[in-house]
């Protein structure tokens, strides 16, 4: 569900406050917000946001000229993808960088002429997102923003005409140029508008790319592909489930829950000490996401914490929880009662049934008493650390998160101990 972020009228009160307003001509007149706001085909010779770091003053300079190079507006020797990872890098190491970016790339999205350009220019934004969220200061404004382009597609258009049509009594040249750029159309500005929404709202809570290990080239190639093809992580799993129709047409559970569950299983992690607590090497982690993700299990992995950290991640990026939020109140309110707690899990549709069937019976294999004295993990552990990735309390009220933390172990814990799974041996 989308929620309605901040009004226009905040939106320009925000930027009133925190854009560095540039000047222009020999008198240096200060630029207008509404200007300072679109497209520049020229360079900047200071950042637009205010800040008093000189190295943030340095390099906000020269990303402008990368956003530009990636949009296509100005020329390079660098392939479209190193554009990219350059510009993703200095923002994934320099904070202060990120806001900055994410400004420069409204500016360059709205009032663009050219429509490939303003695509290319989306699809940054949608590639940033995957490694790094705004400051929490910024993130209303970049909501905003992306809030007015979810159904704007007719409106870019007439407004890319307005403005074509206006440069062309300026100057008569541009109008062969200008035409090609807008007949040039590919995916609606709405489709990334879209993929933003959702990726925006994800990363604020979870944060972006994690670990020591800068981003890769693969990476940058793999977040651009997210956009139009669903990833097997942080999608629905109705989305997972079409994604995997090709592959594997006869499973009936996501082949990315099995195949991980399975790796766990055969490095030997029921026999583990610390599984599912102790976590596996985020960068390993990060590299086996993004194989998984091209359909591929990698050979070398000898540490089970590694799939099961991943494992864990693929439930809690789930877009919807395993158990759907309409079911959260009725769990919690059975969290002593394993009849109704075992009543909730017949009521699920039946993916998320066989899904949620799926990793009880995974739970209950480590659950085993011989399994227990090894890895020191017995039934309370695994619903501790396990409850969180199948619930979500909505709630933003702390008290009440705290009681429901311990409702929703307590929940899980009933299924792992009275609930039969023996019906999922075998199933894939």
């Amino acid at each position: 569900t989308l929620r309605k972020p901040i009004s226009q009228s905040s939106m320009a009160d925000w930027a009133s406050k925190n854009l560095n307003m540039h000047t222009q001509g020999i008198f240096r007149r200060r630029i207008s917000i509404s200007n300072m706001l679109s497209w520049n085909g020229g360079s900047i010779k200071k950042p637009m946001l205010i800040t008093s770091n000189r190295t943030i003053k340095k390099e906000a300079c020269e990303m402008f000229k990368l956003v530009q190079s990636y949009m296509g507006d100005r020329q390079t020797r660098m392939d479209r993808n190193h554009v990219a990872l350059v510009t993703v890098t200095k923002c994934w190491s320099i904070q202060g960088l990120r806001d900055e970016l994410y400004i420069q790339l409204i500016r360059q999205t709205t009032d663009n002429t050219c429509y490939q350009s303003l695509a290319l220019g989306w699809e940054l934004m949608a590639i940033s997102l995957a490694f790094f969220s705004p400051s929490p200061k910024f993130q209303s404004y970049l909501e905003g923003y992306i809030y007015r382009h979810l159904d704007s597609d007719e409106n870019i258009a007439q407004r890319i005409k307005e403005l074509v049509d206006l440069k062309i009594k300026k100057n008569s040249k541009s109008r062969k140029k200008r035409k090609q750029n807008t007949e040039d159309e590919g995916q609606p500005i709405s489709t990334y508008a879209k993929y933003c929404y959702r990726k925006l709202h994800k990363v604020a809570i979870t944060g972006g790319k994690k670990g020591l290990r800068k981003p890769t080239v693969e990476e940058i190639m793999h977040a651009r592909n997210a956009i139009m093809t669903p990833s097997l992580f942080g999608s629905s799993l109705e989305e997972i489930m079409l994604r995997q129709q090709d592959m594997y047409p006869g499973n009936k559970l996501p082949w990315v829950q099995t195949q991980l569950s399975q790796q766990v299983l055969a490095l030997g992690g029921e026999q583990t000490e610390g599984i599912f607590r102790i976590p596996g090497d985020i960068d390993e982690v990060n590299s086996l996401k993004l194989q998984m993700d091209q359909w591929r299990i990698p050979s070398s992995i000898s540490d089970p914490n590694i799939p099961a950290s991943l494992l864990k991640l693929w439930y809690r990026e789930l877009e919807e929880p395993v158990i759907p939020q309409q079911f959260y109140k009725e769990c919690i309110s059975n969290y002593e009662n394993p009849d109704a707690a075992v009543g909730v899990v017949q009521l699920l549709p039946e993916l998320n049934r066989l899904v949620l069937c799926y990793l009880i019976h995974f739970l209950q294999i480590f659950a085993q008493p011989s399994n227990v004295g090894r890895t020191k993990m017995d039934v309370n552990n695994l619903a501790m650390v396990m409850a969180p990735n199948c619930l979500r309390c909505q709630s933003d009220d702390p008290r009440i998160i705290f009681e429901n933390t311990r409702k929703e172990m307590s929940f899980l814990r009933m299924l792992i101990v009275h609930l039969d799974t023996s019906f999922i041996k075998g199933l894939v």
